[in-house]
C-alpha cells in the first residue's frame, strides 16, 4: 500500500461517517499531512465548508452550533490545553477528535475531565503524523532541521525534541503499514544510532502491544541513516523535472510559490505539482530538462486542438458538448499554463546562473576522477562574474568533499579566492561541512573508489560514456538500495538493534529514514527501484526535503550554533 493512499483511507474514514456540515480543524503539522493527500473539491464533497487552525479556532468567541466540529491534531500538550479550553465553552455542536499519534492515558483523562458539556462525540488515534508528498516519498517537515549536526552536549533539550519528532513520524509509518519491523542503522552516526534505538524501546518495549501486528513471512526493514553519509547529492544542480523545481523554485508541500519569480495571474501565483492530481506531472516527474520541453510542446498542441475544435460550435448540441466538458477543457487549460511557466520560469533561471556550464563542473566533481583538471574548472569558475555566489560556495565545497585528502594546498587556494570573491559566506562553512561529513565521518564508498566492484563499474561506466552529462551521478542510496537487493549489506557498517534479525531471506518492504533529510533525486531513485519489479518496495523518508539552498542554511545554523559551545575558557 502507498503511503498517499493510507493518509487517504484515514481522511476518508474520519470525514464519511459524521453526517451534515462539518467544520475541519487542523494544525500547523496536520495541515500538511492533509493538503497533499486530499483536495478541497474532495473535502466539500465530504461536506466540509470551512478549514480553520487550531490557533484562530482558539481565538475566536463565535458559536457555529450548526457545525460539527472534526479536529485532527498532533498529540502535542499545547494541542490538548487548546482543546481543553475549547470544550470548557463549547462553539461547536459536535466535537469528533483524531489525533495523528498515540495520546497518553493522561491526556484522555484531561480531554474527559474538561468534557462538562458531553459534546465530544469520539477520540480516536489516525496515524498520519507525516507527510506523503509522494507513494513512496514522505517527510516530516521538521522545523530545527540542523540539530541532527550538533552534539548532544550543545543543546540537550532540543535535540530530545528533534529525536522525539522522529521517532512519532516514523512509528506513524509503520502503524499506518501495520507492520513492526527489523532496525537496523549507519555505524558513524550517533544521531541515527539514538533515534534506531528509541524506535525501538517504542516498537518493542513500551507500546510492543500495538504493533503486535500479523506477523510476515519475512520482517520488514527500517534503516536509519544520516545525510552527512552522502553530503554530495543535495549540493547539486537537478536536471530532472521534479527535482529541478524544488531546487530553482522551491516546493513546500506539493506547492510552488510563485510569487517572488515574477507577475503572475492571482490564481497562478500558486501552483500544485502532485503526482496524484496530475497524470502530465506524474509521467515527467523524472524526466530531464530536454525532454520535458518536448513534452511540454506537445501537451500545449493537444490543448490549442481542443480549443479550435471548441471555437468551431455550430448547433445546440455543439453547445450542449461544450458545456459539459467545460470543467476538464478548464482543467487542462490550468494545467497547460502551470507547467509552461514552471519551465519558462527555470530556463531564464539557468540561463541567468549560467547552470549549463556550473552543472557540469559540478557532475565531473561528483562522478570523474582528475584532480588538475577539476582544480583549474573550479578556479576560472569563481572568476567567472556571471557565477552566482551560492553556487561558488557549492562548488569549493563539492570540490573540498572529493580532494581534502590529496589536495590540502590548492583547497587553501580555492578557500582564500571563494573569501574574496564571495564575502558574504562565512568563512570556515567548508571546513565545517568537511568536519560534519568529511572522508573519515562517513560510511559509504560516495565516490566508489573504496570497494573494488565500484571501482569495475566506475571504470565500465567511464569506457562506455555517460548519456547525458547533467544526470550522470547518482546518490549513494543507490548503492544502499542495491546492496539490500542483494543481500548485501554488511552488518558491521548497518548494525542491529537488539537481537531482532534478519532471518534468512532478504525483506520485501523496506523504510530508509534520512536524518537530516531526503532530496527528489533519492526519492526518483527510489521510485525507479520500485518500478523495477525486484520484488523488495522501497519508502524513502527524512526529517525534511533539502533543495542545495536549505542544506546551506541548515549548515550555517548549525555552524553558528557549535561556536560558542566550542570556545576553550
Amino acid at each position: 500500500m502507498s503511503l498517499v493512499t493510507a493518509v487517504r483511507d484515514y481522511i476518508n474514514r474520519m470525514l464519511q461517517d459524521i453526517s451534515g456540515m462539518k467544520v475541519l480543524i487542523l494544525d500547523s503539522h496536520t495541515v500538511s499531512t492533509i493538503s497533499v493527500a486530499y483536495s478541497q473539491s474532495e473535502l466539500l464533497q465530504k461536506e466540509v465548508f470551512l478549514v480553520e487552525l487550531v490557533d484562530n479556532i482558539s481565538k475566536s468567541k463565535e458559536s457555529m452550533s450548526h457545525l460539527k466540529a472534526v479536529f485532527f491534531l498532533r498529540p502535542t500538550s499545547e494541542n490538548i490545553q487548546r482543546l481543553r479550553r475549547q470544550l470548557a465553552s463549547p462553539r461547536f455542536g459536535e466535537y469528533h477528535l483524531f489525533f495523528s499519534n498515540l495520546l497518553k492515558d493522561t491526556q484522555i483523562h484531561n480531554l474527559a475531565d474538561s468534557d462538562e458539556q458531553e459534546v465530544v462525540q469520539q477520540v480516536q488515534e489516525f496515524y498520519a503524523d507525516f507527510v506523503a508528498i509522494d507513494p513512496y516519498h514522505f517527510t516530516l517537515n521538521v522545523p530545527s532541521n540542523h540539530l541532527y549536526m550538533l552534539p548532544a552536549v550543545v543543546d540537550p533539550p532540543s535535540l530530545q525534541n528533534f529525536c522525539d519528532r522522529v521517532v512519532d513520524g516514523i512509528a506513524a509509518v509503520f502503524l499506518a503499514l501495520k507492520r513492526r519491523p527489523i532496525i537496523r542503522y549507519q555505524r558513524t552516526s550517533d544521531i541515527a544510532k539514538r533515534i534506531a534505538q528509541e524506535t525501538a524501546k517504542l516498537m518493542y518495549q513500551q507500546e510492543s502491544g500495538l504493533f503486535d501486528f500479523r506477523r510476515t513471512e519475512v520482517s520488514p526493514l527500517l534503516l536509519v541513516i544520516d545525510r552527512r553519509d552522502d553530503p554530495l547529492t543535495p549540493l547539486l544542480n537537478q536536471w530532472t523535472y521534479q527535482a529541478m523545481v524544488h531546487e530553482l523554485i522551491g516546493i513546500q508541500d506539493n506547492k510552488v510559490d510563485l510569487r517572488s519569480t515574477g507577475k503572475f495571474p492571482k490564481d497562478q501565483q500558486e501552483v500544485v505539482l502532485s503526482s496524484e492530481q496530475d497524470a502530465f506531472f506524474k509521467a515527467n516527474m523524472y524526466e530531464n530538462f530536454g525532454d520535458i520541453g518536448m513534452n511540454i510542446k506537445r501537451l500545449v498542441d493537444e490543448f490549442q486542438q481542443i480549443a479550435k475544435s471548441n471555437q468551431n460550435i455550430q448547433t445546440i448540441e455543439d453547445m450542449a458538448k461544450f458545456v459539459d466538458n467545460y470543467p476538464e477543457y478548464k482543467k487542462m487549460q490550468g494545467n497547460v499554463s502551470k507547467h509552461v511557466t514552471l519551465v519558462t520560469e527555470m530556463s531564464k533561471i539557468v540561463e541567468e546562473r549560467k547552470l549549463m556550464l556550473v552543472s557540469q563542473t559540478e557532475q565531473e566533481l561528483a562522478c570523474n576522477g582528475g584532480q588538475v583538471a577539476a582544480f583549474e574548472a573550479v578556479t576560472n569558475l569563481l572568476n567567472n562574474e556571471s557565477i552566482s555566489n551560492i553556487d561558488r560556495l557549492r562548488l569549493v565545497m563539492l570540490y573540498a568533499l572529493r580532494y581534502e585528502k590529496e589536495s590540502p594546498v590548492q583547497l587553501m587556494q580555492l578557500f582564500n579566492k571563494l573569501a574574496s570573491r564571495s564575502a558574504k559566506y562565512k568563512p570556515g562553512l567548508v571546513q565545517f561541512l568537511l568536519k560534519q561529513a568529511g572522508v573519515d565521518k562517513r560510511t559509504g564508498d560516495l565516490y566508489g573508489n573504496r570497494d573494488f566492484l565500484n571501482i569495475a563499474r566506475n571504470m565500465a561506466r567511464g569506457l562506455k560514456g555517460v548519456e547525458n552529462v547533467y544526470t550522470q551521478h547518482q546518490p549513494l542510496l543507490f548503492q544502499t538500495v542495491e546492496s539490500i537487493t542483494k543481500g548485501r549489506m554488511r552488518d558491521v557498517d548497518y548494525p542491529y538493534v537488539g537481537n531482532h534479525f534478519q532471518q534468512g531471506s532478504r525483506p520485501q518492504e523496506v523504510v530508509i529514514f534520512i536524518v537530516g533529510g531526503t532530496t527528489y533525486e533519492e526519492s526518483r531513485c527510489v521510485a525507479l527501484q520500485n518500478a523495477s519489479n525486484s520484488g523488495i518496495r522501497f519508502i524513502l523518508g527524512g526529517s525534511v526535503v533539502l533543495n542545495s539552498k536549505r542544506f546551506l542554511k541548515d549548515l550555517e545554523e548549525a555552524q553558528r550554533m557549535t561556536r560558542p559551545s566550542t570556545t576553550v575558557l
